[in-house]
């Protein structure tokens, strides 16, 4: 079944307090007064669709807004890779997208109840609604726009994807070519540097791991002098001084042990007493020992010092660590072999460059043949539109040019060509100055592409406008041809139009 837009629910917006509008399939008309509120409608879709939230549109008096669509029909399964790509839930017949926003936090948007981006969002509402305005059909007069329309009609999406595909290709290994191909002058410089670097790197004879045990042997070897003084300062006065600790512990061992002797509980004394002499003893000879191996000349406190400011330097050029400093010359080597290699390379990506070009040549020729095949055929379907709107004895034309550089989408470019009356000439749409000419010329094309366009919603917002009698009759004709193929909403000023709806809602 064809998707349709079932509910739209819209809370605080602008001046609407509450409304959960049911729509059902074909053609829908809005009517009202100027100034009811027609257009908060479009609004509220504008927000589904992506557009920017502008916390003015919060309802006076409310803190926050929220607008919420649900879309029904099992032809949305097709959305279900994209959904899944974005990280959302899949559907099976409803597709749900809320959005809210206040006046002191951001905007959040889901879809199927789960959290996404902006981003998404907006290409998922491309896919759903086709919304045109007062001034959407400006777009009209865009060569790349007319060229889509083209393409939507030839049924062309894979031919085009297939030539966008290559010629992405073509652009990128263009492009690396001319950077490859850069002046020699520029090319001996950069190698003259990457060996320089190379070489400084090399003669440092960089260990992964060293720089941690190079500074903490230059932090000892630097307080050397202290550390020196102070073990043997402390190993003097345990052991060395005439005075010193354990002479006097000496002493005191004496005298515990005569203790001992007239009180044998007194043992534990004197037990203690000998293991701390033991103890102090090893930590005097550990000391007076430590000294003597920390006891570095100036030479080797010299080389260290040498060592840790190479390393800063090193550091300063190419990388915040040593394990930096060894990357960046293997990347500099890797760059100067791609360099010395640069014939080899060039010639490979010119070979390369050739076959993609080829392919990017016979995908646009397979786009070509379509719409050389479909550009009369849309022509010839837009001017049996445009007499049914009004235009008897118009004439329209999608003319094909081919272009003598590829393009983004294309060896091809279109201009459309329209005459509203016989005997003028055929020109450009925007040569057109009459709004009202344009407005039923994108009917017209709509009308035209209504059997080849996915998009299941199309909305107009007073497409109309300038039109009245027997054209309005004809537009709101078309409006219900139109409704048989999609879901078509229309806001509108003209009861002609409004009488052909299947649906009619009136804003008051």
């Amino acid at each position: 079944m064809p998707a349709v837009l079932n509910l739209l629910r819209i809370k605080n917006l602008a001046l609407v307090e509450e409304l959960e509008w049911q729509m059902s399939p074909g053609f829908i008309a809005v009517t009202g007064e100027t100034g009811a509120g027609k257009s908060i409608i479009i609004g509220a879709l504008q927000l589904l669709l992506g557009e920017r939230a502008d916390k003015s549109l919060i309802r006076t008096g409310a803190d926050a807004c929220t607008v919420e669509a649900v879309f029904a029909g099992e032809e949305l399964q097709k959305l279900n890779p994209q959904l899944v790509e974005a990280g959302v839930e899949r559907c099976e017949n409803d597709l749900i997208i809320k959005r809210s926003f206040s006046a002191s936090a951001g905007t959040r948007q889901f879809i199927n109840g789960s959290p996404t981006t902006l981003s998404i969002l907006k290409n998922l509402g491309d896919d759903l609604v086709d919304l045109h305005g007062p001034h959407d059909h400006q777009s009209l007069l865009s060569p790349e726009t007319q060229l889509g329309l083209l393409d939507s009609f030839a049924r062309a999406q894979e031919q085009l994807d297939e030539y966008r595909k290559h010629y992405r290709q073509l652009q990128a290994l263009t492009a690396e070519h001319a950077a490859l191909n850069t002046a020699e002058t520029a090319r001996e410089q950069e190698l003259d540097l990457l060996r320089h670097q190379t070489n400084e790197i090399k003669s440092a004879n960089l260990v992964a791991g060293e720089e941690e045990e190079i500074e903490k042997r230059y932090k000892l070897a630097s307080n050397s002098k202290r550390l020196i003084e102070l073990a043997n300062a402390v190993a003097n006065k345990l052991s060395d001084a005439d005075d010193s600790i354990l002479s006097q512990l000496a002493e005191t061992q004496r005298l515990l042990r005569e203790l001992e002797k007239i009180d044998n509980s007194l043992a534990q004394f004197s037990s203690g007493h000998a293991a701390s002499v033991v103890e102090l003893s090893e930590i005097a000879r550990g000391l007076s020992s430590y000294a003597e191996k920390l006891d570095l000349d100036s030479e080797q406190l010299a080389a260290l010092e040498q060592r840790v400011s190479l390393f800063e330097t090193l550091k300063r050029k190419y990388g915040g660590s040593i394990a930096d400093v060894i990357a960046f010359s293997e990347r500099a080597a890797e760059r100067m072999e791609k360099i010395e290699g640069r014939d080899a390379e060039l010639e490979r990506l010119a070979r390369e460059i050739e076959d993609v070009r080829a392919q990017m040549n016979r995908a646009g020729e397979a786009l070509r043949k379509l719409r050389v095949k479909a550009a009369p055929k849309l022509s010839e379907n837009i001017r049996r539109n445009l007499r049914d709107l009004g235009f008897r004895q118009s004439e329209f034309e999608a003319k094909l040019t081919a272009l003598d550089e590829p393009r983004p989408n294309g060896l091809d470019s279109v201009e459309s060509l329209f005459s509203p009356n016989p005997g003028e000439p055929l020109k450009p749409l925007r040569a057109i100055a009459s709004s009202g000419e344009i407005s039923r010329l994108m009917l017209a094309i709509k009308s035209a592409l209504a059997a080849h366009d996915a998009i299941p919603l199309l909305v107009f917002d007073e497409i109309d406008t300038n039109v009245g009698g027997e054209i309005a009759h004809a537009v709101g004709a078309k409006m219900q041809t139109l409704g048989q193929e999609h879901q078509v909403i229309c806001i509108t000023h003209l009861p002609q139009v409004a009488a052909t709806a299947s649906s009619h809602f009136v804003v008051t």
